[in-house]
């Protein structure tokens, strides 16, 4: 399956829908990130990026407009659909800069690869990113492969993770023909929101303790697995059975 592509024809077969959270699950961005964007932020407001508001399991929209609050700006949506141009835009020029400084996180290559071998197995993303960035991070470090990008849900589809969840269920089933039960999906994150949209929709959730959220903290919040990195390739087939 290329990567990008919509999967056509795959209603016939039993069909297992696995949705990737990136920053801080699939790659760290060793600070890359905040600097786009910072200097997105102050391209499209005028305004230098003082601080920037919680990033945690947010959506891009909410993340820009809780920073431009903190710098006393009332944004609006076109003022974000101008920000993620440029952010998309800085991310392209600084693609080499990002390859250099982030790195995709261990375990990270192998798991994408482990189940693109698995029948039935169709693998998109649920991030905060809106997809343009989505698409040059995974790019960036040789993750987007295995990824199947029309079907997923991003920053720009939603201010709601949950929401996210559910808009990639619903294109994955309009593409494959397949009636995608929440039983069908995995959805794969790093943050007690990846847990939380997951268990509003009845998703499973694989909790991975690779960014700011141990283990514990995440088992508690609810997920249906909890593993330290991607390396521990035992509790993802298993959810998969």
């Amino acid at each position: 399956m290329a990567a990008g592509q919509p999967v056509h024809g795959a209603g016939e077969t039993a069909l297992k829908l696995v949705l990737w959270d990136i920053d801080h699950t699939l790659i760290a961005t060793r600070g890359v990130g905040r600097e786009i964007f910072g200097d997105a932020f102050e391209q499209i407001t005028g305004t230098p990026m003082r601080e920037q508001a919680s990033v945690d399991g947010m959506t891009e929209p909410v993340i820009f407009r809780r920073t431009a609050e903190l710098h006393g700006i009332t944004s609006s949506r076109h003022m974000f659909e101008a920000f993620a141009r440029a952010s998309a835009e800085l991310h392209r020029r600084r693609a080499q800069q990002l390859r250099e400084r982030g790195h995709a996180l261990p375990g990270a290559a192998t798991a994408l690869a482990t189940l693109a071998r698995m029948d039935g197995v169709v693998q998109s993303v649920v991030t905060g990113n809106i997809r343009a960035v989505a698409e040059i991070k995974l790019q960036v470090f040789g993750l987007d492969r295995h990824i199947t990008f029309p079907l997923g849900g991003y920053g720009e589809d939603h201010d709601d993770r949950a929401e996210l969840v559910r808009t990639a269920i619903a294109r994955t089933s309009e593409a494959t023909g397949a009636q995608v039960a929440p039983a069908d999906v995995l959805l794969i994150g790093d943050t007690p929101a990846d847990v939380a949209a997951g268990r509003a929709v009845d998703v499973p959730v694989l909790a991975v303790a690779s960014g700011r959220t141990p283990a514990e903290q995440l088992a508690v919040a609810g997920a249906t697995a909890t593993v330290r990195d991607l390396q521990d390739l035992t509790p993802l087939r298993d959810l998969l059975r």
